[in-house]
């Protein structure tokens, strides 16, 4: 069976954060700036608090069906609100999104590639 590679959004916002961890954040931003947003195991944070409160981790996720996405979306929000939850950070609103990446659309460069080899 073909292993299948999901991506995965959790969004929600940050809430009712105190001073401190507002400037712990906002210390840390280059770390987290949308620019440099990848999706990896662990999950990737990137947020933006002098435009808006709002964050999206981004997870890679795998399966073996199409039907294991809702158990990896499960995983990504629970991995999320860890992270959160660890660091004392309130939040609200959480919400996943997932792609499996396995029905997701050739883009042009996939196509040039796959003509190449054929």
């Amino acid at each position: 069976m073909t292993t299948r590679t999901f991506r995965i959004m959790v969004r929600g916002s940050f809430d009712a954060l105190t001073a401190e961890q507002h400037a712990e954040l906002t210390a840390e931003a280059a770390e987290h700036d949308v620019l440099q947003a990848k999706f990896t195991d662990e999950g990737h944070l990137t947020y933006d608090l002098s435009a808006r409160p709002f964050f999206t981790f981004r997870f890679l996720e795998y399966g073996e069906a199409e039907e294991d996405v809702v158990a990896a979306s499960v995983r990504a929000e629970t991995a999320a609100e860890l992270w959160l939850t660890d660091r004392g950070y309130g939040y609200k609103n959480l919400k996943s999104q997932a792609q499996d990446m396995t029905l997701a659309a050739v883009g042009a460069r996939g196509k040039q590639e796959a003509r190449k080899k054929h």
